[in-house]
């Protein structure tokens, strides 16, 4: 009787809200289709998959590819690499959109704030190919305009794409500059659903600006900035090989190499789909971990978590 009582309930939400669900139907069939169905695939990892075999005709060899990764020569340059790119781009470019939000936030001409909005989101559209291209432009040692400045300086050219100490901060600090802008938007979506009334009643106590950003706009970002660092830490494995394979040469591949662009030689380049697949698997699994850790972490500090 209870469970019949349920089913109607769902039942007659589900017909009053049926057009709300019409409307998610197309994103739910594009996940189901792309995402979930591949799924699948993951049993490559675990045979020597053969396109002419196929996934039920290629034979089993369990977790040898894992054994072969974790054995090899390069898995400590390989995880080191693409952890410390990782915890320098979260550590760097994590808090730039918060600042920067909060910055904007206090501009009250509001056709300069709506220039400087529109200007900081441009380098998000900007394809990887062209940021790496201008990069080997201004940096050129021949006629980089860094290199001029520094020789007018009294200084020698530095080859920075080839040089080792260069390589970790060109690929941070270019990422940062594409991407803090847009990332700004969730944050300024928050503070712009703060209540004026709340600075008000600051100002009349006596709170400047900055003491109002302090016990005020921060507070209020707190629950986006805490779901926002816990998807972050969950993604800390996940260094594109696109930047990396554009940037990199064989005098950065000491601190160039990581995981995703051993993959793409591996996988893709040399034909091994089944070690690829292996080694995709062991790092999205560290990053699932990552993220049961980090929202753990959140939920026993603080009252904002994932789940």
């Amino acid at each position: 009787m209870k469970e019949e009582t349920i089913l109607r309930v769902f039942i007659r939400r589900f017909n009053r809200e049926k057009f709300l669900h019409l409307l998610v139907l197309p994103t739910i069939i594009y996940f189901f289709i792309f995402h979930y169905i591949p799924i699948y695939g993951i049993v490559i990892a675990f045979q020597d998959y053969s396109p002419g075999s196929g996934f039920l005709g290629s034979p089993w060899v369990g977790l040898e590819h894992f054994r072969d990764f974790f054995n090899s020569i390069y898995f400590p340059r390989l995880l080191r690499n693409t952890f410390l790119i990782s915890f320098y781009s979260l550590i760097f470019g994590f808090p730039m959109p918060i600042i920067f939000a909060l910055m904007l936030n206090e501009v009250r001409n509001r056709t300069f704030k709506k220039v400087v909005q529109s200007v900081s989101y441009f380098p998000n559209f900007v394809s990887i190919v062209i940021v790496v291209g201008l990069m080997n432009i201004f940096l050129s040692p021949v006629n980089g305009l860094v290199n001029l400045l520094l020789q007018k300086l009294g200084h020698q050219p530095i080859y920075f794409l080839q040089e080792t100490r260069w390589f970790r901060f060109l690929y941070v600090s270019s990422g940062v500059w594409q991407s803090f802008g847009w990332g700004s938007i969730l944050y300024l979506a928050a503070l712009s659903g703060v209540s004026p009334e709340l600075y008000e009643s600051a100002i009349v106590d006596g709170a400047n600006r900055f003491q109002q950003a302090i016990y005020i706009s921060i507070p209020s970002l707190m629950p986006t900035i805490i779901l926002l660092l816990i998807l972050n830490i969950g993604n800390l494995l996940n260094v594109g090989f696109e930047k990396i394979i554009l940037m990199y040469t064989p005098r950065t591949y000491e601190v160039a190499d990581v995981i995703s662009s051993y993959v793409y030689r591996r996988g893709l380049l040399e034909g091994e789909f089944s070690f690829g697949a292996a080694v995709g698997l062991f790092n999205n699994m560290v990053n699932f971990i990552l993220l049961l850790i980090a929202n753990y972490i959140a939920r026993r500090v603080t009252e904002y978590s994932l789940w």
